[in-house]
């Protein structure tokens, strides 16, 4: 037959929309053209699917070759599409007779030998194809990505005559299914730490309730030791958060089997751009937000980054997405992930640090802390001054408690609130707060005081609840105490700095 239809997928943000490759061959001058708004990866696959043919002992047809990416208005980028081209010409060329190309989906960038090499993106494509109840036909380089859903049947190859002889029933390539162990977490342990009793406890608190936090001191507190522990007191991913995770990855290039169902931990520097904070370019890519997901972003220095970037973290911290539009592109990203930032107190960093004087004056001091915004504070539910440790209990005190410990009574309340919630204490919104968060009539004019003194927002008297709520939930209390509220509000330290 002279027109054959192979089926593919495109990548679009964390999505894997089906790509139509219609392959036509007729007379005229012997020429190969790709159309469906390609971008210069795949126009340029016309040279390597020629070589991958005639190097695998194929003929190329010396007629006029038409390829047709539909849907015409999706953009095709990368050299997935070189296999499924491949393969529409031998089809449409009568090389290739196979009945069945409509129950696989086939991608695949081919070497000039033939040879399959890796592309980006198989998880979720690999997640879509099973969705549609077919085959994956893909480079064994991504055979252990494309079976983590464990709902598709992943046929892997190393060469274009190995799926030939596939399609063809001369030699069936078997289904794949993942045979590597995965490495266990090995995070640091909280008892390292020694003595910040007061920072560990908000520690465990943001674990909880999954809350953001904000760590205020000299330089040799603690601070980054902190934050490096709480993957290490967070619970398990759950299967589906695994797969959101290796998703993520998956498309950003960045899959290793050895991080499954391992939380990421992005950790960028401030001179981080707003783009590569929380994604962007054309087409549009995954920022380190997105790269967090369901994970931790540590942000050290935080008045030193960029202040539009910090500023467009305000949305995501809310939504849990981010959506990156350009002219030609929309891409919506997930990125639900836990803020966990440190600052010193001042410019020079020596403030409260009894070795060292402060040379900052109180200006200097304001206008360093008022590069944090009033609306991002809000954002953040807990913050923390952690002061400078004396020699004699640093040097004195026993080791504490175990992150394995504490990572017990962090799972029991989270467990607490996804059965009472359904999502965790961070998360709840408007009504859900007023009724998972009730207080009593004595605690709502104890607030109303707080509120006036302090002259908190709506969203940091929000907070402060969630916040209290998540206090409540580890002494396993099933309504909030004053005490909650009281520790909850000793958690708000900039509130009491920077004028609203």
């Amino acid at each position: 037959m002279s027109l054959a239809i192979i089926y593919s997928r495109a990548n679009a943000g964390i999505a894997a929309p089906i790509v139509t490759v219609e392959a036509h061959i007729s007379n005229g001058i012997p020429n190969l053209a790709i159309v469906g708004l390609p971008e210069t990866a795949v126009k340029e696959s016309r040279d390597r699917v020629r070589s991958a043919l005639l190097n695998s002992n194929f003929e190329f047809p010396a007629r006029r070759i038409t390829i047709n990416l539909a849907p015409a208005d999706l953009p095709k980028e990368g050299g997935r599409f070189d296999l499924p081209i491949a393969l529409g010409i031998l089809a449409a060329s009568g090389q290739l007779n196979c009945e069945k190309l409509d129950q696989y989906e086939f991608a695949g960038e081919l070497a000039l030998s033939g040879e399959l090499r890796a592309i980006q993106g198989a998880l979720p494509f690999a997640i879509a194809c099973g969705n549609a109840k077919r085959q994956l036909i893909l480079p064994c380089v991504n055979a252990n990505e494309a079976a983590l859903p464990q709902t598709t049947t992943v046929l892997p190859a190393n060469h274009l005559l190995e799926v030939c002889a596939h399609l063809m029933g001369t030699q069936l390539i078997k289904s794949h299914e993942i045979t590597q162990h995965f490495s266990p977490e090995n995070h640091a342990d909280l008892s390292e730490v020694r003595g910040q009793t007061h920072a560990k406890r908000a520690l465990e608190i943001a674990a909880a309730g999954g809350h953001n936090l904000l760590f205020i001191g000299p330089p040799g507190t603690g601070k980054t030791m902190l934050a490096s522990r709480l993957p290490g007191i967070l619970p398990e991913l759950t299967h589906e958060e695994a797969i959101e995770v290796a998703t993520v990855a998956s498309i950003s290039n960045q899959f290793k089997l050895t991080r499954w169902r391992q939380r990421p931990f992005r950790s960028p520097h401030h001179t981080t751009s707003s783009v590569a904070l929380v994604g962007g370019s054309t087409p549009p890519r995954p920022g380190e937000i997105t790269l967090a997901h369901h994970g931790i972003l540590f942000l050290d220095e935080l008045p030193e980054f960029n202040r539009p970037a910090l500023e467009a973290l305000r949305e995501p911290l809310e939504s849990g997405t981010i959506t990156i539009s350009r002219a030609a592109r929309n891409a919506e990203f997930p990125a639900r992930f836990q803020l966990i930032a440190a600052m010193n107190p001042c410019p020079c960093g020596q403030l409260g640090n009894p070795k060292s004087e402060c040379t900052c004056t109180a200006e200097k001091i304001q206008r360093y802390r008022a590069k944090l915004s009033a609306p991002l504070l809000d954002r953040i539910d807990i913050h923390l001054e952690v002061p400078y440790l004396p020699q004699n209990l640093l040097i004195n005190e026993q080791p504490g408690e175990t992150s394995i410990a504490i990572r017990e009574r962090v799972t029991k309340a989270r467990r607490q609130q996804l059965t009472r919630n359904n999502k965790i204490n961070h998360q709840l919104r408007g009504k859900e707060i007023e009724k998972i968060c009730k207080i009593s009539e004595t605690d709502k004019q104890f607030m109303e005081k707080a509120l006036e003194q302090l002259k908190l927002s709506a969203r940091a008297y929000h907070s402060i609840l969630r916040v209290a709520r998540t206090i409540a939930d580890l002494a396993e209390r099933e309504h909030i105490a004053t005490a909650d509220l009281t520790e909850a509000l000793s958690y708000r330290r900039l509130d009491r700095k920077i004028s609203y």
